[in-house]
């Protein structure tokens, strides 16, 4: 049975990418004598495609394909990386044949250019959504890798869960081994003590074996190591080093030697390149659209009452850098020097700095907050880059001397406008806990995520809970 890591799969996957990019060319060409001539290009009345075309196209996307390391395993557990490879992957092929088409086929209609990127990326895309759906829906019996973690402790659970969700794709969680008598609560998932390893492993068909001790057990790892030596499993070793990371742990080759990377940057260097991108576009687009309302907020504001129509406000930005946020004044001028009135503790000891019926918010400063609007001038922070349209709300640098380490890596990615916070119960939740749906998102981001979050964001601010 085909599943989504082995070699027959990859495969396929390639007949079908190939497949669907040729026909998407060829729909291309059929659809192309339906729509009208762009108005700064030439008119086409008769369409032609050479048929060199359908030669070039599949070997660009399918040497693209592969040195964007598509099918690579690793990429494909989760949706939003299959996607984002995918859809990168299409992005150069298409830039690449353009670069053909400029060279040698000039000829070639613009329309049909953009129709036949539309279509291959439209199919490429469908047919794994319809892929992982028939898989998850239907749950193939047939599973090609048994897995039995070494080490039933927090680190060996995170490893059970991750298999858990990801079943459907082919991983079986036989269960664990540990010493650990305390650790009967897993039920019967503890197959017994990490000496009974090569008689589980044969016993049950073991294909893999994860080590997953705790740092005071790592003298057992060589002794694992041996005995399994002569196995026919593969073995894998989780390191408990992931409490110590302030974002992720990564090993990488430093050298010629391998060594874990304790700081591995959130975002890597496409992923940070796109977001720019993307928010240079849409930010751009925004101010432009906002700027009626934008003159309209500040006369209100200067009418309401005295004082300057910005505030502007010291922030912690992404890795703890400082810089001036903006707002529509919604406060009265001199607000921050009586926010100690304001300050209360809850009966777990956190800070709760912000609260309903503040008396410090003007008239017009109240309706602004609850609909969001005196955050509008924080486009022109996106613009400058000190923030991101979503990420981590960023805060005031008193409160960020308040934080333990753990909430300190809410700072590893650009704060936003918006976040995972924002859009699941804004100022509803106090610091300790919106810091946790920030690490969420710094976890799982990708592009989509940020689309997710902005298409949620104003029916959030429609509802006006927990703003104020």
């Amino acid at each position: 049975m085909l599943r989504r890591f082995s070699v027959n799969y990859a495969v396929l996957s390639i007949a079908l990418d190939i497949g669907l990019t040729l026909l998407a060319l060829w729909l291309a060409v059929q659809s192309r004598l339906a729509l009208p001539d762009l108005p700064f290009a030439a008119p086409y009345l008769v369409i032609r495609v050479h048929v060199s075309a359908y030669l070039i196209v599949p070997a660009l996307w399918l040497i693209t394909f592969l040195l964007g390391s598509v099918y690579d395993p690793k990429h494909i557990y989760k949706v939003t990386d299959e996607f984002q490879h995918v859809t990168a992957a299409v992005a150069i092929a298409a830039l690449l044949f353009a670069g053909v088409l400029y060279l040698f086929f000039r000829e070639f209609s613009r329309w049909l250019f953009l129709i036949f990127v539309v279509y291959d990326l439209a199919f490429l895309l469908s047919w794994r959504v319809l892929a992982r759906l028939i898989l998850k829906v239907h749950r193939l019996p047939a599973t090609e890798r048994r897995v039995l973690i070494v080490g039933a402790g927090m680190v060996g659970q995170r490893v059970g869960q991750m298999i858990g969700t990801h079943h459907w794709m082919g991983l079986e969680l036989v269960g664990y081994l540990d010493d650990d008598p305390d650790k009967n609560y897993l039920e019967d998932h503890v197959l017994g003590v990490v000496q009974d390893v090569r008689r589980v492993v044969a016993e049950q068909k073991i294909d893999d074996v994860v080590i997953a001790l705790p740092q005071r057990a790592y003298g057992q790892i060589n002794k694992l190591a041996l005995a399994l030596h002569h196995a026919p499993v593969n073995v894998r070793v989780v390191p408990d080093y992931f409490s110590l990371a302030l974002y992720r742990a990564t090993v990488e080759d430093f050298g010629g030697l391998p060594m874990i990377n304790l700081r591995d940057p959130a975002l890597n260097e496409v992923q940070r390149l796109l977001k720019r991108l993307f928010d240079l576009t849409l930010a751009g687009l925004l101010t432009l659209l906002a700027l009626p309302a934008l003159g309209l907020i500040a006369l209100l504001v200067k009418l309401d009452s005295p004082g300057p129509v910005l505030f502007r406000q010291q922030r912690v930005g992404e890795n703890g850098r400082i810089f001036a946020m903006y707002k529509f004044r919604s406060m009265v001028d001199g607000a921050e020097k009586l926010q100690y009135k304001v300050n209360e503790v809850s009966g777990n000891g956190n800070l709760i700095h912000k609260k309903e019926n503040d008396p410090r918010v003007t008239r017009v400063g109240r309706l602004l907050r609850r609909t969001s609007l005196d955050e509008l001038p924080q486009l022109f922070n996106v613009l400058k880059g000190d923030m991101s349209l979503v990420g981590p709300r960023p805060e005031m640098p008193w409160l960020v001397d308040r934080y333990e380490v753990w909430q300190r890596r809410r700072f590893a990615v650009p704060q936003g406008m918006t976040g995972w916070w924002q859009v699941n119960g804004r100022s509803d939740k106090p610091m300790h806990l919106h810091t946790e749906d920030d690490l969420y998102y710094i976890q799982n981001y990708s592009l989509w995520m940020d689309l997710y979050i902005l298409l949620k964001t104003p029916f959030v601010v429609l509802r006006g809970k927990g703003a104020y």
